[in-house]
């Protein structure tokens, strides 16, 4: 099994929630919270902050921590063949400066602010689900439901 750790993005502003279009080498285009992989001795905190940069081209500071969220995807449908964990580590964070932009050389072909009901007809990662609920409901544990992926919703 493959594991990776990473750090996430809840970006809410006036009703609209910042979302980065990944366009992976292989497959469809998704929807996804601007966010990433926890480089080797780096730390959440500050991985949220260089990923927010890195992706969107905003500066950013975190509000709070909102909770994690664990999942394991089939080797059936993980990108590698095999089977994968991913722990996500959500964060409030609020866009300070920039303006937005491509990732360049990267797989985010664009970020834009959405309302967060048109989020529902978006092909999406779970994880702007998860992050939207968790936003929403700020649960004492850090931790919400699983969300089911199918139709709209990928891994």
């Amino acid at each position: 099994m493959s594991f990776r750790l990473a750090a996430y993005a809840v970006c809410i502003e006036d009703g609209r929630v910042l979302l980065a279009c990944h366009v992976p080498p292989k497959g469809e285009s998704n929807w996804t919270l601007p966010g990433g992989r926890v480089e080797h001795g780096e730390d959440p905190f500050d991985a949220v902050i260089r990923e927010v940069a890195e992706e969107t081209g905003c500066d950013a500071v975190v509000e709070r921590l909102l909770g994690v969220d664990s999942r394991v995807i089939p080797m059936a449908i993980a990108r590698a063949g095999v089977e994968h964990q991913n722990v996500g580590i959500f964060y409030r964070v609020r866009i300070t400066g920039g303006q937005l932009r491509p990732e360049p050389n990267g797989e985010i072909a664009e970020s834009v602010w959405t309302s967060i009901p048109d989020v529902a007809c978006l092909r999406r990662s779970s994880l702007v689900d998860v992050g939207l609920a968790l936003a929403q409901s700020v649960p004492a544990t850090g931790h919400v439901a699983s969300v089911p992926v199918g139709g709209l919703i990928q891994h």
